[in-house]
């Protein structure tokens, strides 16, 4: 619901809207690497693919993100830990969970006894990006997906 008023270019919108449009154009990802899938994450993060554009940096600490991406074998071991950093991160706070492991357990689900079959099991999942391992671009377009949700979410 964005309308122009006069030449001066003032956009006006509900707050709700406003928060929003901030958090959908500035997305700061805590990256979770496990396995092989971190391999392809930090390519994305690389100047080939520059997320910058996109409002996207990531962070350090989970403190300061906004966005988990969990990407790789989730093994037992490592639940309460991923549990742990996700209740550090500030509200509101999303999860994309990356590649098959992280997804479903991927090869190891059905003989893997130490592997979690699915971080949704442990935290809340917003987008799932498939793939084994998946490329940089479908990592993007997990980012994407997830600008779209924010876009339209409705907080209470």
């Amino acid at each position: 619901m964005t309308d122009k008023s006069g030449d001066a270019g003032v956009a006006l919108m509900h707050s709700e809207e406003l928060l929003n449009w901030s958090r959908e154009k500035s997305m700061w990802p805590l990256s979770f690497g496990l396995a092989c899938c971190a391999i392809e994450m930090m390519q994305a993060f690389a100047a080939n693919y520059d997320l910058d554009r996109f409002g996207i940096f990531p962070r350090p600490s989970p403190r300061q993100s906004d966005i988990m991406i969990v990407s790789g074998t989730v093994t037992y071991k490592m639940a309460d830990r991923i549990r742990r950093l996700y209740e550090q991160m500030p509200e509101p706070r999303y999860v994309i969970s990356m590649g098959s492991c992280s997804n479903c357990g991927g090869p190891y689900w059905q003989h893997g006894y130490h592997v979690v079959k699915g971080v949704d099991r442990i935290i809340p999942v917003d987008v799932y990006v498939p793939g084994c391992p998946p490329r940089p671009e479908a990592l993007i377009d997990g980012f994407l997906t997830l600008q779209e949700k924010i876009r339209t979410e409705r907080r209470v």
